[in-house]
């Protein structure tokens, strides 16, 4: 008798891999799971398989192994990695290891008070130890490249935009936790960039600030323009920009008036030698000797607009320096930027791109053929824009704002995250050929571009109540805690492979980089907190200032709203000055009017949310696709 034989279905060879999905049964050895697009997987456990549940930075390790019936419920979201093998029915799963999330809406990461701020706390000591040991902060022995034990370089550049994103973390720390160590940092930082790396240009009263400082054995040298290829001999807005992240952090604290001087002299650079007065936006690149962004030395820099130079104003420096001042001018500077990317980001041509162009000429046609982006889509823009876009929402509404927003939120998933594995690319191709748009050249996920994730589908589910949204920040969210955290060494893995598995390999080793400092993870931890708490789950929130006695804000009111947030959404509750209560505050506006000080003070305000959240946790049959 003979006996026909079916080809197996998908790949003849097996092969590892990473499953991400929901449980729908769990019988025996076998485990039936939606994936996130909600298409059917069975797991095959083993003997061998062992299961853990997902932990946060610094935590004990938890094996669940023995309680897997337990584990295994259904809405239960979990991951699993093992080998897959060829099967005529289609791939055949074997797990070898289980990360169990739970119930996302319940168990997920950030859904309990307090976790986001552990991980801060975390990331700030990691941080700490490997620049400055157990001694005081001395940026002088500060060094950009971190390896991925912790150790730092013993010489190298001192890059000022990594300093600044280390004074961005520490900064972000105390905010959250009012741990004065982490306080100290931010300040030492801020007055080394201040005494070191800052220029200001008497004749053009503006504050210009330098690439870095060259420490080597025989002695040391300032680099005023940029040393990267992309950007060699020039001063790109990119770096200007990102000088000012923990300088503008730090300034929201403690009212210091030498940083706010260097604030608005920089913002002085931008308006008057970067700014297009014509066409609107601000260039990419200027000389750095006659400060044009029109010489022949820029080669493909010359006369060009990106999503850098326009859009990361907002989120580096210039929401956080409108919050502390509430001034009309950051507003209007912030309105600009916003109205550039809506106007001109967007494709609108026949069959266009659902990703944003990124770069421009300086008629605002877009450059589809400049250096390594080419007409490639940076994933983590795209949500980049979404986020902020809905921050700027909050400030000045426009209908074209949320439109923008809303539409990238509801195209961007089926295009650019994995939804079998979980996660968000990084670099994809515009243009989909045959339906698809292709990986620009490889599958790997960036830390970065989870955290522009996480934070667009909050503030989307906060502002639309779209359940959709919701499970798409939690799910990113359980992504990024189960991979990117390092829980041998500390810190986040900068790249992982799309299963998750860390990709140490070259600069994506390291833990600081002219890339990576501590910017990007403080952030995601400090305002995926601040839309949890405040937005999505309606609980009470604590900051802390600490402003100076001479602090430089007007009529020494003191604004603590921790990001721009929906009107009428949060208040302030509670004062607390030195520890006793304080009532001179506005809790709409969400101000304190500073007592008269020779001294500082310890400022602690508690923010309330003033009414349910229209994204609030969904009913336990609406859990994922699973249920």
């Amino acid at each position: 008798m003979t006996t026909s034989w079916a080809p197996p279905a998908g790949p003849d060879f097996s092969f590892s891999d990473t499953v991400a999905g929901y449980v729908v049964e769990h019988r025996g050895e076998r485990v039936e799971l939606r994936t996130l697009d909600n298409r059917p997987v069975t797991l095959h456990l083993t003997g061998a398989t062992h299961a853990q549940r997902l932990r946060n930075l610094a935590a004990p390790y938890q094996d669940v192994t023995g309680t897997l019936a337990d584990q295994l419920t259904p809405g239960v979201l979990l991951f699993s990695y093992g080998p897959v093998y060829p099967d005529p029915d289609g791939p055949h799963f074997q797990t070898d290891r289980l990360v169990i999330v739970g119930d996302p809406a319940v168990d997920g990461p950030g859904e309990a008070p307090g976790w986001w701020t552990d991980q801060l706390r975390a990331l700030a000591g990691f941080y700490r130890r490997s620049q400055f040991g157990g001694g005081r902060p001395d940026f002088a022995a500060y060094r950009t490249e971190i390896r991925s034990s912790g150790e730092k370089a013993s010489y190298g550049v001192q890059e000022t935009d990594t300093i600044s994103r280390l004074v961005y973390g520490m900064a972000t720390t105390y905010l959250l936790t009012g741990d004065d160590e982490c306080l100290d940092i931010a300040e030492a930082g801020s007055r080394y960039l201040h005494e070191q790396l800052r220029f200001h240009d008497e004749a053009a009263d503006v504050v210009h600030w330098y690439h870095g400082i060259d420490k080597q054995p025989l002695g040391e040298r300032k680099l005023f323009a940029s040393e990267f290829g992309d950007e060699h001999r020039s001063l790109p807005a990119y770096e200007q920009i990102y000088a000012l992240v923990g300088l503008a952090q730090t300034y929201r604290i403690t009212g210091d008036p030498v940083i706010r001087q260097d604030l608005e002299g920089t913002v002085r650079l931008f308006e008057e030698f970067f700014a297009d007065r014509s066409l609107g936006g601000y260039y990419s690149h200027i000389d750095p000797v006659t400060l044009s962004p029109h010489e022949e030395s820029l080669g493909p820099n010359r006369s060009r607009k990106n999503w850098n130079s326009v859009g990361d104003h907002a989120p580096a420096y210039l929401i956080n320096l409108y919050l502390a001042t509430g001034e009309e001018r950051h507003l209007r500077m912030l309105e600009h930027t916003f109205d550039m990317i809506v106007t001109h980001m967007p494709d609108r041509t026949d069959g266009g791109s659902p990703f944003v162009d990124e770069r421009f000429h300086a008629d605002w046609s877009p450059d589809h053929s400049w250096g390594w982006q080419q007409d490639h889509a940076v994933v983590g823009h795209n949500l980049k824009i979404a986020w902020n876009l809905l921050r700027m929402q909050s400030a000045l509404p426009k209908r074209e704002y949320r439109a923008l927003a809303e539409r990238l939120g509801r195209t961007l998933p089926a295009i650019a995250r994995d939804a079998q594995r979980g996660g968000w690319y990084d670099l994809m191709e515009r243009q989909a050929v045959r339906g698809r748009h292709a990986f620009a050249q490889h599958d790997r996920k960036t830390w970065w571009q989870q955290e522009q994730a996480v934070l667009a589908y909050l503030l989307l589910a906060a502002h639309t109540g779209d359940e959709t949204f919701l499970r798409h920040a939690r799910e990113a969210s359980a992504f990024y805690n189960a991979f990117f955290l390092d829980h041998d060494a500390g810190a986040v893995h900068f790249t992982v492979l799309a299963q998750g598995i860390p990709y140490a390999v070259g600069n994506e080793q390291l833990k600081g980089s002219h890339a990576m400092s501590m910017y990007h993870k403080a952030e995601l931890c400090f305002l995926a907190e601040t839309y949890t708490r405040l937005l999505i789950r309606g609980e009470p929130l604590d900051l802390w200032f600490k402003p100076r006695p001479d602090a430089d804000f007007g009529g020494r009111v003191l604004r603590v709203a921790p990001d721009l947030l929906p009107e009428g959404r949060v208040v302030l509750e509670r004062v607390l000055i030195d520890g006793e209560p304080w009532t001179d505050f506005d809790a709409e506006d969400m101000s304190v009017r500073l007592p008269p000080s020779d001294r500082r003070l310890t400022v602690r305000v508690r923010l309330r949310p003033t009414a349910p959240s229209p994204a609030m946790a969904p009913r336990p049959e609406e859990r994922g696709p699973g249920r």
